[in-house]
């Protein structure tokens, strides 16, 4: 229960085992509570971490309301949604050397898939950007998105990564082509965006 995991939080700042506490992947119900709990307990939250990226909008359905509401900020963990807003999966062959553990297999992306990120990839090109960048970028455009967990494996993603912030503003127009786009995107196993396993 969510009392708990906060009264839990609130004695391990109270005994010095932590300085400051947060939450991760909590609905916006959920964290309303959360908050209510930890602000009752002398020991606030400052902090959620939800998944959100282009591909997973879910903290737009009332989680980032309930997150400027009450002050908390985000830490959006997966913002380039496991490598699929990368140029990795643009051709339909990723590079060997780009596959990890936590990667998606490039034969997992179906032609649909490749079509959404390619319509997206274009958006970004115009822009000035790489695909990742402009998806970092588009995640930290609300104010309440504090920053971005990214998983750079090597020197140049990371510097790749951190040009992002220096990227355009988005225009509405932009904005609305990404949405026109990524509405209702299905990242489930069996969604439009995954290769069928029995066609390979």
């Amino acid at each position: 229960p969510v009392e708990e995991t906060i009264a839990a939080l609130d004695t391990l700042v109270r005994q010095g085992k932590a300085l400051y506490v947060g939450i991760s992947s909590y609905s916006a119900e959920q964290t309303a509570i959360a908050v209510a709990v930890a602000r009752s307990l002398g020991t606030p939250l400052v902090i959620h971490q939800p998944s959100y990226s282009m591909l997973n909008r879910w903290v737009e359905d009332g989680l980032t309301g309930v997150l400027r509401q009450e002050g908390l900020g985000a830490i959006a963990f997966t913002p380039l949604a496991q490598g699929l807003l990368t140029d990795k999966y643009l051709s339909g062959a990723a590079a060997d050397r780009a596959q990890n553990r936590n990667s998606v297999p490039a034969d997992r992306v179906s032609e649909h898939g490749r079509s959404l990120l390619g319509g997206l990839n274009e958006i970004a090109r115009q822009r000035g950007q790489s695909l990742a960048q402009m998806a970092i970028q588009w995640v930290l455009r609300d104010p309440v998105v504090t920053s971005a967990l990214i998983g750079a494996s090597r020197p140049d993603q990371l510097d790749e990564n951190l040009a992002a912030i220096a990227g355009p503003a988005f225009d509405t127009e932009e904005l609305e082509q990404i949405d026109a786009l990524t509405d209702g995107v299905d990242l489930s196993p069996s969604g439009p965006i995954w290769a069928d396993p029995s066609d390979s």
